[in-house]
């Protein structure tokens, strides 16, 4: 759900309208969309996808004054090559913030050649995202290095990051105020209908990842009898958006990593870092210790290094890399690569910089947040003690939301019983988006299918090569057909093993290639 760029949630309230917590169904024959002329498709192809094409859409800022202000969005499109076609097939790679322009290229050369060839594979960038315009960038340089502790172990470390998260909600009401209002989930959905509008598809086809499962099931809340088909990976728990979501998230992340350290301890041989767990986790935390004194390069922190290996809770195709870089700094002192790893996983450029502003634009205003800052450093401090991996990276991550400029809205009571048959995917040890999630939205979407990946702890789990999984999605997007079980899960797949030491730089291809386009804290 979260958005961390990867070489790869008191001012015054200036806006106090709420959205109902039951988002009422919109009719197709009642509800009003503007009236939109076709896109007009270029070609923008690239090496890996030759057939992109791109294109893009005005759609209302405020859609319920559907006449005022235009924003634009950004498209692209894989077309059908079949006699017959499926319709259009919206992707989204997650988020908030994430752009979903390439996915549509991703997706389209991964599924099945029969089965892509029936769809116009339709990716968008949402509202302030990528190239649709405008763009948001609200404090350009915020992740910058070497940035304040996380853990504030003192008030002089606390009032800093306190600083940073202040003066960021400030940068976003000066340059924003007259958008933030209208950056949200509910806008964003509004505006996938204008997609659909200007396609001129009836309903539509939809494939969503992490907060793109969020965005679907609104959606589909919204709109029940514009969805042909939606297929859902990992999903986001609609019951706990966002300040509770992030909470969880702290103690997944943390559990992830001691996976992560228990498989350094594994392969011992490669790494030399100890054969137990519990050691191999504690060199850890001596090194980030150690980073905290003396920052490697003169970019590589404590916080840095949080950053540079939470892509390894979303990912273990990055584990052989991460384990490489640590293993260099404790057992050889040298740091470079170290250095390497952050910049290529933990380094935040333009565009990462651009998906946390619209990261933070949304979720501050979906939902409400603590105002009071005792709150959060009571909460944190207390999860901080049980997972102390990312929790205080987490919270100042989320923290510009105590300081938001609009008022929240309320998340929407996505339960369904109009939509066709949906297709939920799930592993069982997702970090970013916590397995009772997925059994969540499952029961609020009625006649929905669950698909699990039993003992897979990515996030992000169909077209990274688990074939059970691929079958499944492609047999549901051919036909429609989904597993069906009678019990809470429908259908379980194995997870694929995990990696050998250093296969993240020969294997994994096609899992790496996804994970660098899925909206990671996110």
């Amino acid at each position: 759900m979260k958005k961390r760029a990867v070489a790869l949630c008191g001012a015054a309230a200036v806006v106090a309208s709420l959205v109902t917590a039951a988002v009422p169904a919109a009719s197709a024959d009642t509800a009003s969309t503007p009236r939109t002329s076709p896109p007009t498709w270029k070609e923008c192809a690239t090496k890996d996808y030759p057939t992109l094409q791109c294109s893009s859409l005005k759609v209302p800022l405020d859609h319920d004054r559907p006449h005022g202000r235009q924003i634009t969005l950004a498209l692209t499109r894989v077309p059908h090559t079949a006699k017959k076609s499926q319709g259009p097939l919206l992707v989204n790679p997650g988020g908030p913030g994430g752009s979903g322009l390439t996915l549509a290229g991703f997706v389209a050369r991964t599924l099945p050649k029969k089965v892509a060839a029936q769809y116009d594979v339709i990716g968008f960038d949402p509202r302030g995202v990528g190239r649709s315009r405008p763009a948001l960038d609200c404090r350009p340089g915020h992740f910058s290095p070497v940035r304040p502790a996380s853990v504030p172990a003192t008030h002089g470390v606390e009032k800093a990051n306190l600083t940073r998260a202040r003066a960021f909600a400030k940068a976003c009401a000066e340059k924003y105020a007259d958008l933030l209002p209208f950056i949200d989930t509910v806008s964003a959905v509004k505006d996938m209908d204008a997609i659909r509008g200007a396609l001129g598809a009836k309903r539509i086809n939809y494939f969503g990842y992490s907060y793109g499962t969020y965005l679907g099931a609104v959606y589909g809340k919204l709109y029940p009898d514009r969805v042909r088909r939606m297929a859902l990976d990992s999903m986001v728990d609609p019951t706990d958006v966002w300040y509770a979501s992030n909470i969880n998230q702290d103690y997944a992340f943390d559990t992830r990593h001691k996976a992560f350290m228990a498989w350094v301890a594994k392969h011992d041989k490669a790494y030399k870092l100890g054969t137990g767990p519990a050691k191999v986790e504690a060199k850890w935390y001596a090194m980030h210790k150690a980073l905290a004194k003396k920052p490697a390069g003169e970019k590589v922190g404590s916080a840095e290094l949080e950053d540079t290996y939470l892509p390894g809770g979303y990912f273990n195709g990055y584990w052989p890399f991460l384990a490489e870089a640590f293993a260099s700094y404790v057992n050889a002192k040298d740091a470079d690569p170290l250095v390497e790893a952050y910049e290529n996983f933990g380094a935040v450029d333009a565009a990462g910089d651009n998906g946390y502003s619209v990261y933070a634009a949304v979720q501050c205003r979906d939902a409400s947040w603590p105002r009071d800052w005792g709150t959060w450093r009571e909460d944190n401090w207390r999860v901080h003690e049980k997972a102390p991996f990312s929790t205080w990276n987490n919270a100042w991550y989320n923290a510009p939301c105590a300081f938001w400029p609009t008022g929240s809205l309320r998340p929407a009571d996505v339960s369904n019983s109009q939509l066709p048959p949906t297709l939920l995917f799930q592993a069982t040890d997702d970090a970013a988006t916590p397995y009772e999630g997925g059994l969540t939205l499952h029961r609020k979407l009625r006649g929905s299918s669950l698909v699990v990946e039993q003992g897979g702890g990515n996030h992000g789990i169909t077209l990274s090569g688990n074939a059970c999984l691929d079958r499944h999605l492609a047999t549901y997007l051919e036909n429609g057909t989904v597993p069906r079980s009678g019990g809470e899960v429908d259908a379980v797949c194995e997870a694929l093993p995990d990696p050998a030491p250093m296969s993240a730089k020969s294997g994994a291809a096609r899992g790496t290639a996804l994970h660098g386009l899925l909206g990671h804290r996110g």
